[in-house]
This record gives structure tokens, C-alpha cells and sequence, in this order.
């Protein structure tokens, strides 16, 4: 069963100021960006400081600097804000939870990765033009696997999906946390407005609906993990426009809209279609359970 709808409730011992500068989801989501940034400056600092990251670096070595940017900042923010600000369990994350909803999301992420690349391949878009059994696969699974998906997660689900949906509902947060998303991929290399687009709605959507139905960060984690790994790791497709080398060595051809062009997987149509099936799918689910949470000022006037 997924825990409760609403992890976090303003304390009813706290006074006016506190309620709008600390406890409010504006406020919080605030001060976990403001925090976030400033560890990211003090980890990139440091890791520049051990020169393992710059162009003469080893692969592994530049891989672990980059992990650390990706999940210290992010990790250590959202652990203050949850323990010293809403003073509660880290549900969300629970250990226990980990082996169970990180597998599902790496099985569903897999799934659905693969689905796309069959669709391109029975299109005559995907090329297989041999393999590459040496292909060193650590850096990018580390990287784009493991520190895309928990870092990325932590901040677009775990603290701005939740915190508006405490907000402004479950509607808006699906619509802002979806558009944030994909706006943070505009500055990838060969991205632009559409593919901006294409992935809020087709990961965006799919990840936050993910999260609200279990309510639990490790599906979508597992989810948004494997999506990368296969996509580039395993079929040799860029990964946001970043070119990964992959077991598979692989070409597509055909209309950018098909294909993804250059950016990779996630601009094409194919990937839309696909995901937004999954996504309608997960809402029918919370529908039905009656999940769907109001914005807070009519949940007070239900409960006045």
C-alpha cells in the first residue's frame, strides 16, 4: 500500500510567520534550491580541487567526480529539508523500500525503452550494425543511470512534485513538475522547444504519476535509471543528447520526429505515444483510488 497522500503537514503549534516563511511549500521549496545550489558549488569546488574530472582524467575517475556533483548536493539538501524542516520519516526513501519499488522501476523502465527501440526497428528507423562486447559501461551507468536518477528524482518528485501538490493539487503538480522537467532539458546539447516538450510529457508526466500512485521515490528512481542505461548503455542511442557508447552499435535514419535525430530516443514520437499510454494508464489507477488531491484551501473548507 503506498503511504500517505500527504507526507507533510504544517505543525498546529506554528505561529502565522512560520507558517508562510518556514513550513509554507513556496518557502520550502526555496530553501531546499537555495541550499542545493550552494552544495553544488562547495562539491564542484572540491571535486575540481582533485583534478578528477578535467579532460586528462580516467574515465572511472571523471565518472565518480561527476556521481558526487549529482547526488551529494541533492541527497544532503533534501535530507536537512525533510529532518530539520518537516521533522518526519523519510517515507519516500525508506531502505526497506528500495529492493522491491527499484526493481519494479528498473523492469518498467526496461519495458518500456525497449518497446520504443522495437517500434523504431519494426519502422526501419533503428539500425543494428554490430556490438561491442569491451564497452566499458560503468561511467555512463554510474552517471547517467544512478546519479541522473536518484538526483534528478529527489529534486523534481520528492521536493517539487510534493511540495506543490500539497500546494495547489495533484493537477498542478503534475502540470509544473512536468514543465520543469522538460525545461531542464532545453540546454542539452541538440535540444529544442519540442523535444523540450516531448519529454515533459513523456517522462514528466509518466515519473510524477509514478511517484503519486506509490508514492515512493525508488520506483521512479529504478524507472528513470534503467530508461537511461538501456537507451544508451545497452542500444547505443544518445541520451539527451549525449552521445553513450552501448553494447549495441546502432545508427537510426528517417524524419527527426521519428527517429529523435541526434538528441536521442526521447524526440521521438514513438516515445510519446508510448509513455503517454503508461501515464494514462497510472491516472486510471489513482482516479479510481480517489487519490487525486484537491489544492489545500478547498481541503480546509471540506474539513471546516
Amino acid at each position: 500500500m503506498p503511504a500517505s497522500p500527504i507526507a507533510f503537514t504544517t505543525p498546529a503549534t506554528a505561529t502565522p510567520w512560520q507558517r508562510w516563511v518556514v513550513f509554507s511549500p513556496f518557502a520550502r521549496i526555496a530553501f531546499f534550491a537555495a541550499l542545493y545550489i550552494v552544495l553544488i558549488k562547495l562539491v564542484s569546488a572540491g571535486v575540481d580541487a582533485m583534478d578528477i574530472v578535467g579532460p586528462g582524467a580516467p574515465r572511472l575517475s571523471r565518472a565518480f567526480g561527476i556521481l558526487a556533483m549529482q547526488l551529494i548536493p541533492a541527497v544532503a539538501a533534501y535530507t536537512v529539508l525533510v529532518k530539520a524542516i518537516e521533522r518526519r520519516p523519510m517515507r519516500e526513501l525508506a531502505a526497506a523500500d528500495a529492493p522491491t519499488g527499484g526493481l519494479a522501476g528498473v523492469v518498467l523502465g526496461a519495458l518500456i525503452m525497449s518497446a520504443v527501440v522495437l517500434v523504431l526497428w519494426l519502422a526501419g528507423s533503428y539500425h543494428v550494425t554490430g556490438t561491442n562486447p569491451s564497452v566499458n559501461w560503468l561511467p555512463a551507468v554510474l552517471t547517467t543511470g544512478l546519479g541522473a536518477g536518484i538526483g534528478e528524482e529527489i529534486v523534481t518528485r520528492g521536493v517539487l512534485f510534493r511540495a506543490v501538490e500539497e500546494g495547489l493539487g495533484t493537477w498542478w503538480a503534475l502540470a509544473i513538475s512536468a514543465l520543469f522537467f522538460g525545461a531542464a532539458h532545453i540546454f542539452n546539447p541538440g535540444a529544442t522547444p519540442w523535444i523540450s516538450l516531448a519529454i515533459a510529457i513523456e517522462a514528466g508526466l509518466l515519473l510524477a504519476l509514478l511517484y503519486h500512485v506509490t508514492r515512493s521515490l525508488w520506483p521512479c528512481i529504478g524507472l528513470h535509471a534503467a530508461w537511461n542505461v538501456m537507451q544508451g548503455s545497452v542500444y547505443g542511442i544518445p541520451v539527451s543528447g549525449t552521445e553513450v557508447h552501448g553494447w549495441l552499435v546502432s545508427t537510426r535514419s528517417g524524419p527527426e520526429w521519428l527517429s529523435g535525430g541526434a538528441f536521442g530516443a526521447e524526440a521521438s514520437v514513438v516515445t510519446v505515444i508510448l509513455c503517454s499510454g503508461c501515464s494514462a494508464l497510472l491516472l486510471i489507477v489513482a482516479l479510481r483510488r480517489g487519490t487525486i488531491i484537491p489544492p489545500v484551501w478547498r481541503r480546509r473548507h471540506a474539513a471546516a
